[in-house]
């Protein structure tokens, strides 16, 4: 059977799991991760979790037609309920989804997120609140990633148990993305602040409090990218 080729994203993510991991995909994206980490043989097992039936069904069709159905299981299921303690999972992905809806996905069963080992998780936007929410909830960051697929930047973030102080800048731009500051994460931050900058424009003078909001955020942006103030 011909190896399963996955995107850059989903490629990065898998670098992060473990050697022999059992692992959870929640919103498998028709099991493709699933796949091609059994084809290379970095995982045990998996679960592959799907909430709406097309994804599930095409995530089945697919789990089948590369014959691992002995090793990758697709469950149609909201969030953690696609597994039980019992499944003894120990990794958690959940890529391709919004900060806030990732954060509530794990807020959902913290009892059983308590069983996992390591989260790796990609979310589209908000990446404070889920930097904030892992904070919170007594997980560390272990490991950050950003990078650039068909226009899109993404950033990835890698969590154990334990416990962290992160300043809000560390929240707002990522640790160990703050200490690296590649061409990527700058490129990123720079159009953030051009966008801010327009939209400042667009506010009326009168409306004082808009624009100290964005005026801070700005300065915020410029200070992490050394920019003469």
């Amino acid at each position: 059977m011909q190896r399963k080729q996955i995107s850059k994203r989903l490629a990065t993510v898998g670098s992060f799991v473990p050697q022999g991991a059992r692992l959870v995909d929640i919103g498998s994206d028709h099991a493709y991760l699933p796949i091609a980490l059994v084809q290379k043989g970095q995982i045990k097992a998996a679960i592959a979790g799907e909430v709406v039936a097309g994804p599930y069904q095409s995530a089945c069709q697919n789990v089948a037609e590369h014959s691992l159905q002995d090793k990758i299981e697709v469950r149609l299921a909201n969030g953690l309920a696609a597994f039980e303690v019992l499944d003894q999972m120990d990794t958690l992905v959940v890529a391709g989804m919004g900060g806030r809806l990732i954060s509530e996905i794990l807020a959902a069963d913290e009892e059983k997120l308590s069983t996992l080992k390591r989260l790796i998780l990609q979310p589209n936007n908000h990446e404070d609140r889920l930097r904030s929410w892992l904070h919170e909830h007594g997980w560390v960051l272990i490991a950050e990633e950003i990078l650039e697929e068909a226009g899109k930047v993404y950033e990835i973030m890698v969590a154990e148990k334990g416990s962290q102080t992160l300043s809000s800048q560390e929240v707002c731009f990522g640790p160990y993305l703050l200490k690296e500051k590649s061409a990527i994460f700058q490129q990123k931050w720079q159009k953030e602040q051009e966008k801010l900058s327009q939209a400042l424009a667009r506010i009326p003078a009168t409306h004082e409090l808009e624009r100290q909001v964005l005026t801070q955020k700005i300065q915020e942006i410029k200070e992490v990218l050394d920019v003469s103030k």
